[in-house]
């Protein structure tokens, strides 16, 4: 199985400017990473006060880079509009010359970042917003017709162009059944929460009964302290390293991402 190694960035702060993204992915690239993930969150609490939008920071790293996988990690569909999604997602990959992977999931509202806005706030409400939602938004991006008047969301006859392929991986905590079983029908999971690599034997395990793909990706994240082979070794396919959420120097930052993969 190939392994890949990633940088898992939070655009906050110190970091929160799509040209300073831009360039943090072109030496990521140059120091030998394979991805560039940046977080998708409008608000975190009172220790961050600068977000920058993921969508501008991907244009970025597209438009800085060659090689790199890059995406939002992740985006809470609930809170957004599958057609337009499905818009931004094909332009995007059209920009990377095909290397977006589109990372997915509920979203989380622990500061609020749902309810403060008028968005839903109920994980189960969100969860089959994110089931119906998926729906469209494939369908748009395979250039399928889609005529879906649904709880939630509505596409009358709606048809766009193929958009080139688009990887989605699917997040969810570790633990929780529905995430894992969301995931096995798309191109990958995420696993958040996870406390030691023997871990990934139950999730590896739970994904087979539920016969994933050919080339399914298994994602986890680590702290730039912890040794990634471990968890390299227990059949993760990507280990990302994470940057941030707090107090980020962008010195130190550069450190991390011009070290390259240990």
């Amino acid at each position: 199985m190939t392994t890949r190694r990633g940088l898992f960035v939070a655009p906050f702060d110190g970091l929160a400017d799509p040209r300073v993204v831009g360039d943090l992915a072109a030496d990521a690239e140059e120091a030998g990473w394979d991805g560039f993930f940046v977080w998708d969150h409008l608000q975190y609490g009172d220790r961050v006060a600068a977000i920058a939008d993921p969508w501008t920071c991907c244009a970025a790293i597209a438009l800085r880079t060659e090689r790199l996988l890059l995406g939002p990690m992740v985006t809470p569909l609930p809170r957004r509009r599958p057609q337009v999604l499905a818009r931004q997602a094909a332009s995007l990959s059209v920009l990377s010359g095909e290397r977006l992977v589109l990372g997915l999931g509920l979203g989380d509202d622990w500061v609020g970042e749902f309810s403060a806005f008028g968005d839903e706030p109920d994980p189960g409400v969100r969860g089959r917003m994110l089931d119906e939602g998926l729906g469209v938004l494939t369908g748009l991006l395979a250039g399928e017709p889609v005529d879906h008047v649904g709880e939630h969301y509505s596409a009358r006859q709606a048809r766009f162009v193929p958009a080139p392929r688009v990887p989605i991986w699917l997040a969810g905590r570790f633990g929780n059944r529905a995430p894992l079983r969301r995931a096995a029908s798309y191109d990958g999971f995420f696993v958040i929460g996870l406390d030691d690599p023997g871990d990934l034997d139950t999730v590896a395990g739970d994904l087979a009964a539920h016969d994933p793909a050919p080339g399914f990706d298994l994602v986890v994240d680590l702290r730039t302290d912890q040794d990634p082979a471990p968890w390299l070794d227990r059949g993760a396919s990507w280990v990302l390293t994470r940057v941030g959420p707090y107090d980020l120097d962008l010195d130190d930052v550069r450190r991390v991402v011009r070290t390259g993969p240990r």
